[in-house]
């Protein structure tokens, strides 16, 4: 594919980023694709690869938290000189960013498959039980606040300690009594603002789906895995897919009463002796969603079609029982990298071979 596609989210540390793994998935289907890589660090760790998730340039941006306009002007500089066919955005904190500029990619060529406004709103951390009382859809009983003594107060509705505490974008901590929610509410409104919320502690299996959903909120494919084994922080280190008719059925009825566009990942709970219990939905693709690609369901790939109208690349289901776990290698890189990013920022790399880059790794 004769195409040139930018990515965010590059950084693969202990709690990863999905742009490494977005661009291993393109790779494997277009090894000849040209990938742009916008970074908000230089340290971010997938601007040293130089495998399948190498970047063939990379330019730095404004923090989300500029907003969109910083966005606009950094880009507008970018296109002077870098051709940009797609956009791929991986974090949830600048997803909003992407939406607002929506009539700018659309006057540079530049294509994006991003959800409506309306459908982050509802699926907000603060908003997202709202949603699911409303479309009646099982989740945890939630409150919020916007100082640590008002959160304190409105646990009692929970049913008590253990609570999980989470950040209005990231973060989140299992928390076990009155002084350490204070603690850390304090600390999470310092870091991400508010509100923070405070949500029922559930005890059960772990469950993520990620898919593609088109125009008019049609699930094109998608992969469901339980997590076998979780980080301190959380995160999914290991999963294995699972074929599971409800959890199927969930996930397209959330999907269309969002009226949803574009990537998303799922998250769940399944009690003992209970139904699968939504906690989260992310705005874009997950840091695991490489591992889909390896198997016959290239996710990205399916999203770089739907952009292009390509036909005849047909996606496979995930078979049950295939499983992943991370691994962590170290990458090489030489200190004039990073300042030649931060003082002009913009890198340029060799183009390695495919075959060079699968040695590399």
């Amino acid at each position: 594919m004769d195409k040139v596609i930018a990515v965010t989210g590059l950084h693969r540390g202990d709690n990863p980023q999905p742009g490494a793994a977005v661009i291993r998935s393109l790779r494997r289907m277009y090894p000849d694709v040209r990938i742009v890589g916008l970074s908000y660090d230089p340290l971010e760790s997938g601007l040293f690869s130089h495998g399948l998730d190498r970047v063939d340039a990379a330019y730095s941006v404004a923090f989300p938290g500029h907003g969109p306009e910083a966005l606009k002007e950094r880009l507008a500089d970018i296109l002077a000189t870098e051709k940009i066919d797609a956009i791929i955005p991986c974090l949830d904190s600048e997803i909003e960013n992407f939406i607002t500029l929506a009539g700018f990619f659309a006057e540079r060529g530049i294509k994006t498959l991003l959800p409506p406004r309306g459908a982050i709103k509802k699926r907000d951390k603060a908003q997202l039980a709202e949603f699911c009382v409303q479309n009646h859809i099982h989740c945890p009983k939630t409150v919020s606040a916007y100082d640590a003594t008002t959160l304190v107060s409105a646990v009692g509705g929970l049913g008590g300690y253990p609570v999980f505490i989470k950040g209005p974008l990231y973060e989140g901590r299992l928390i076990n009594n009155a002084a350490d929610l204070a603690h850390y509410a304090n600390q999470l409104l310092q870091k991400w603002g508010g509100p923070v919320l405070a949500q029922q502690a559930l005890v059960g299996e772990e469950y993520c789906v990620t898919g593609v959903a088109d125009e008019n909120s049609n699930l094109l494919a998608h992969c469901a895995i339980r997590k076998l084994l979780v980080t301190s922080a959380g995160k999914g280190f290991a999963g294995i897919v699972i074929t599971d008719p409800d959890l199927n059925r969930i996930t397209e009825r959330i999907i269309r009463q969002l009226e949803w566009t574009g990537p998303f990942e799922l998250e769940f709970v399944k009690p003992i002796k209970g139904p699968h219990m939504l906690i989260e939905i992310n705005p874009r693709f997950p840091a695991w969603i490489d591992f889909p690609s390896q198997i016959g369901c290239n996710l990205p790939g399916m999203l770089l079609d739907r952009l292009f109208e390509v036909k005849g690349n047909e996606q496979k289901a995930c078979p049950a029982g295939r499983m992943f776990i991370r691994h962590s290698i170290d990458l090489v890189g030489d200190i004039s990298d990073i300042a030649r990013l931060v003082t002009t920022g913009t890198m340029h790399y060799f183009q390695a071979s495919l075959a060079e880059a699968e040695i590399a790794e």
